[in-house]
């Protein structure tokens, strides 16, 4: 069953929330998912999961794909590193460095796609 689309708005209001420092549990969901949608946008595809338990995964980048099983390509962290990446505030060798990701594959590289959040002023189109 696929999930409901959320909106910019929606999506915009829940990531400064959670950059401003909110912890309440909706709010770090929508913010989480959020970036998860904006990232399959950006890089359609199923040859990585992304993964940020508890609130959300989505599969995303051209490449082989998996039916069954564990894929091959794995990136998981937790939410607080999902947000900064995602908006730029944490970059991506920096987050490896520190072990807050664990990735896994050949094509467990996200940073060619981050950060993702749109710049908001040029009409949603993806920025830094």
């Amino acid at each position: 069953m696929a999930r409901a689309r959320i909106s910019a708005a929606s999506g915009e209001e829940a990531v400064d929330a959670a950059l401003a420092g909110a912890t309440g549990r909706e709010t770090i969901a929508t913010a989480v998912r959020y970036l998860l949608q904006l990232l399959d946008e950006r890089a359609p595809g199923n040859a990585v999961e992304v993964r940020v338990p508890p609130y959300g995964a989505v599969q995303v980048i051209e490449g082989p794909a998996h039916t069954r099983g564990t894929p091959p390509n794995v990136v998981e962290m937790d939410a607080a590193t999902w947000i900064a990446l995602g908006t730029g505030s944490l970059a991506w060798p920096e987050a490896l460095r520190a072990g807050r990701i664990s990735a896994s594959g050949l094509r467990a590289d996200l940073s060619e796609h981050l950060p993702i959040r749109p710049s908001g002023a040029d009409g949603g189109r993806m920025g830094p």
